[in-house]
């Protein structure tokens, strides 16, 4: 049997590790992987999930398993984180997941029980385990313009007029905050008229908000979604807190639903459960546990978004700082929306063959479409990363 298999392709990320690992050049560069980076090029346990983890170990008496939703606290604690205070929570449902994508399969196998003949419509570009997620569960997908790589902008006229040619009830993926890979962000505005349209072509907005509190803030980053739960009737979301709690490895995620009642959320919610049993049966507890411990303590929350906030704001002074370089070394605005943009990513512009010569010219590492993790710029190394830039530029 097995010898009819051909190999999968290569995850470009993850032979971008290995190429970097092996790579013996001093001061070698890497903007690739999707972690956050501190000054000392380190991934930290943050100071407040470390003690939740401390009193999970002192409190915890068994390992039975907690059922299909997985920790309801901690689900009661992501709707809240979510949607806010103001929302109608009576008509939301969550379920604990197996990290982000964990939560993007889970709601993908609830559309294909509820809207199987419907079409996901995901940005372009976007996140590129978007697309191999949906059609695992057997949905259609199609793109929708959205970025500008020339001018690092949001193409919004062409991704409204994309989007009022969709069907009725198809769906719309839409980036919470933080867009992933460009960082392009659409404005509140712009969050307006996507609203606008989604409602007069009846199309369900499917929110992916994976780094909430690394772009404008905790509540900023969710005030797309906020918005459309203030008009919509039906949405779903998926939520991460790889990045804004840095359990990477723990997986923890949220797949929620919100309904147009208390009654047709909770049938939504068994027909996600009985996705959840066949995937994966139980999601995994642990990390779950010492974010709902955060999120429940006003201490340790405290302390957790004092974290938080110094990362987002590392982040900010880098792509300014980035910016600054690239200008003084271009003698051009070209780069200039570095700064503007927001999260942990930024495309550059540039071409495969650009990149390529970055990785074997000057030890620079990152993704073959020019995606930058923004956490990985070395402070002390702006002028010297531009110029090494600049100089494969055409």
């Amino acid at each position: 049997m097995f010898e009819t298999l051909q190999p999968a392709p290569a995850d470009k990320i993850l032979a971008l590790i290995g190429l970097y690992r092996n790579d013996p050049r001093p001061g070698k560069v890497d903007l690739g992987v999707g972690v956050y980076k501190d000054i000392d090029g380190r991934t930290p346990v943050m100071r407040a999930v470390r003690e939740a983890e401390k009193r999970l170990l002192a409190s915890q008496d068994t390992k039975t398993y907690l059922g299909l939703a997985g920790d309801t606290g901690f689900n009661a604690a992501m709707i809240k984180l979510a949607f806010g205070d103001k929302a109608d929570h009576s008509r939301i449902r969550a379920a604990q997941a197996p990290g982000g994508s964990g939560a993007l399969r889970l709601v993908a196998e609830l559309l294909q029980r509820t809207r199987a003949g419907a079409t996901v419509w995901l940005s372009d570009p976007t996140w590129p385990n978007h697309p191999p997620v949906m059609r695992a569960a057997g949905l259609k997908v199609r793109d929708y313009p959205y970025f500008d790589a020339a001018s690092g902008a949001v193409r919004f006229d062409e991704m409204l007029a994309a989007l009022r040619t969709a069907n009725s009830g198809d769906v719309v993926l839409l980036h919470g905050c933080c867009h992933n890979p460009t960082g392009a962000n659409l404005d509140a505005a712009q969050w307006a008229k996507v609203a606008d349209v989604l409602l007069e072509r009846g199309l369900l907005p499917f929110v992916d908000i994976a780094y909430q509190g690394f772009g404008e803030g905790l509540d900023a980053d969710a005030a797309g979604l906020r918005l459309l739960a203030g008009k919509v009737p039906e949405m779903v979301v998926a939520s991460s807190c790889s990045k804004n709690f840095a359990v990477y490895r723990d997986r923890v995620g949220a797949a929620m639903i919100m309904a147009k009642d208390g009654a047709q959320a909770d049938v939504a919610m068994s027909q996600m459960l009985a996705a959840a049993r066949a995937l994966y049966s139980m999601p995994p507890d642990h990390g779950a546990a010492a974010v709902r411990i955060v999120l429940e303590d006003s201490g340790l929350r405290k302390d957790w978004e004092t974290e938080l906030e110094e990362m987002r704001l590392r982040m900010l002074r880098l792509r300014v700082a980035f910016a600054d370089a690239l200008r003084r070394q271009s003698n051009s605005d070209r780069f200039d929306f570095v700064a503007s943009h927001r999260g942990m990513f930024s495309r550059l512009g540039l071409t495969e063959a650009q990149v390529e010569r970055l990785r074997t010219e000057h030890a620079v590492y990152m993704v073959g479409d020019s995606r930058i993790n923004v956490a990985g710029l070395p402070e002390d190394g702006m002028d010297d990363l531009a110029k090494a830039i600049v100089s494969v530029l055409d």
